[in-house]
């Protein structure tokens, strides 16, 4: 079996995980890098000696096109874990040179531009994989086969709290952080577009079907959008959407809070109630009073979607995990998230209170009241801006209202 030749843009940020995820698999003999580029590649060399690069002889180059000129004959894949806005124009390059594409979660947040990838990647003899890590977690996969299969009845609600705290800094890590917009073009950097979209996305393939790789479809969206911290997008989401097939989804997430991260994927069926915890457990609470738990193991995503898109490349599956034309409902969810809400407000000051932490001499916000309000609006859809903070929900939307999303980026831009 040769190893996947494999060509990485970027050495900074999430791509350095990349670096190492592919660094552990070419050890192995299943993967070889044969190139990677960064316009500050000097800035990495520490990096470099420590990836071993002139021992694997990989080659460096300033950018991605001189790189893909210089290289593409020789790679299996391109991997591209660049800022989101940058998305489309090398995932375009890798397919017009036949090279397939690991492309990084989210693909893009501007729904437009996501079609116009679609019709792209349909010219390509393999897919693209958009960079979702849990969809092949395989006690995640059995769950929706029980599902699917109706063990459970038909899903009636589902909801995601997911509470990251992130300090001041992380909005400082690099120029499109926080960001609505940049050189005109949609970035939209959230809790919801990018840190905690993996969840995201869990929540929609939960509710897809028949297939077990499948994603629900998204019929309507109301919703209020938050900031705390001093950027331009928000850092807090609360969210509604009404599936194609009826199911009611609520999400509540927040960059904006201090202490221990919080995470709960909950699906409500006809016969039990499933909750999902990433790197916890999973518990099927039966209507009639059983109860299933089952812990869930050892997980590596990056490495493992890294092997199973291997394995498609190969031969041996019929297809990526996700897909651009999976990744659909998540662009549409977040872009009409943010149609609806119409504004991002500032969170009212008497809510704000600063957290330091002394321990790793960094700066937390937390918001007052903000437990309650989650547990209000995920159990029986209270919205927190009518009840305490100052504005009003969002009316409802509908794919229809697509059309007006970039209107209304550029009129959030310019109120802030």
């Amino acid at each position: 079996m040769n190893p996947i030749r494999i060509g990485i843009i970027g050495m900074g940020g999430f791509a350095g995980w990349h670096h190492n995820v592919v660094k552990r698999l070419e050890d192995r003999g299943l993967a070889r890098l044969i190139c990677t580029c960064d316009p500050q590649a000097a800035a990495f060399a520490t990096e470099q000696q420590n990836w071993q690069f002139a021992h694997r002889g990989v080659g460096v180059f300033p950018d991605y096109k001189s790189m893909l000129a210089a290289c593409h004959r020789d790679l299996d894949l391109l991997v591209v874990p660049t800022p989101i806005n940058l998305h489309a124009e090398m995932h375009q390059a890798g397919v017009e040179l036949g090279i397939p594409v690991y492309l990084e979660k989210p693909p893009t947040l501007d729904y437009l531009e996501l079609e116009e990838m679609i019709v792209r990647d349909r010219q390509a003899r393999h897919a693209s994989l958009v960079g979702f890590n849990f969809i092949i977690e395989k006690p995640r996969l059995a769950l929706k086969q029980r599902l699917l299969a109706g063990e459970f009845g038909a899903v009636r609600s589902t909801s995601l709290l997911s509470l990251w705290p992130r300090p001041a800094d992380y909005f400082r890590r690099n120029n499109w952080a926080g960001r609505l917009m940049m050189d005109g073009r949609v970035v939209l950097d959230s809790c919801m577009g990018n840190a905690l979209a993996h969840f995201v996305h869990n929540m929609l393939f939960w509710v897809g079907g028949p297939e077990l790789f499948s994603w629900a479809q998204i019929a309507q969206v109301r919703a209020e959008l938050y900031r705390a911290h001093a950027i331009e997008g928000a850092d807090t989401f609360f969210v509604e959407a009404v599936t194609s097939g009826g199911a009611n989804m609520r999400f509540a997430l927040s960059h904006a809070c201090s202490g221990q991260s919080l995470h709960s994927e909950t699906v409500n069926c006809e016969r039990a109630d499933l909750k999902y915890v990433v790197g916890q457990q999973a518990e099927i609470r039966w209507h009639d009073g059983r109860i299933e738990r089952f812990p869930l193991g050892p997980f590596d995503g990056l490495h493992d979607n890294h092997l199973e898109y291997h394995r498609y490349l190969r031969g041996e599956l019929p297809r990526p995990a996700t897909t651009l034309v999976d990744s659909r409902p998540f662009v549409i969810l977040n872009d009409l998230a943010h149609v609806s809400s119409g504004q991002i407000a500032p969170f009212p000051a008497a809510l704000l209170s600063g957290i330091r932490d002394e321990k790793e001499q960094k700066d937390y916000f937390s918001v007052a009241g903000m437990p309650r309000a989650v547990d209000a609006f995920l159990s029986n859809g209270t919205w927190p801006g009518p009840n305490g903070w100052n504005r009003a929900t969002g009316p409802a939307v509908t794919p229809a209202d697509l059309p007006r999303f970039h209107d209304t980026i550029r009129t959030m831009l310019a109120a802030r």
